[in-house]
């Protein structure tokens, strides 16, 4: 299963690609949908639809998740990523792939095991499991943080699906 994990925003959106196979995860692609700052809100958007939009038809993946929307102190921030995810999410729709969401504090566990880690802890462990050479930049760590979770949480339901748990 090839996976790609997003973790938006306005300036930079991240992205990580991974593939798992038979409970191994190895490690595509990473790096980042970069907008430039002198343009208009509504032009970084486009770019972030484009980028992502880009990255599906270079990658072909199975699953895609996403970083959600935390609730922060600046609202504008807030709001402002709240559209970056959004850009995102309508280019993901647009290959009719289901949207996996979580939240920081779930990716933040199922890596570090530690809801409050930082973002050197996730850049340590994600370079740790994915057996990098060097650690990838704060956005793209993020997102392949996003991948790894629902890595984790694709096996443990589909456990569950195996024992009758879910329909």
């Amino acid at each position: 299963m090839r996976i790609l994990g997003i973790d938006p925003g306005s300036q930079v959106t991240g992205y990580g690609v991974i593939d798992q196979s038979q409970g191994h995860l190895s490690h595509v692609d990473n790096g980042g949908v970069f907008t430039r700052s002198q343009d208009t809100f509504a032009k970084r958007l486009h770019t972030i639809f484009k980028g992502v939009k880009s990255l599906i038809e270079k990658f072909s993946p199975d699953r895609v998740a996403i970083e959600n929307i935390f609730y922060a102190k600046n609202v504008k921030s807030t709001v402002q990523l709240g559209h970056a995810r959004g850009a995102a999410m309508i280019a993901v729709m647009q290959f009719d792939l289901e949207i996996f969401e979580y939240t920081p504090l779930t990716i933040k566990q199922a890596v570090v095991g530690y809801g409050r880690a930082s973002k050197e802890q996730i850049q340590q462990m994600v370079k740790q499991l994915l057996k990098l050479p060097e650690q990838a930049c704060f956005d793209a760590s993020d997102a392949l943080a996003v991948a790894i979770c629902h890595a984790h949480s694709a096996k443990f339901e589909s456990r569950v699906r195996a024992a009758g748990g879910l329909r």
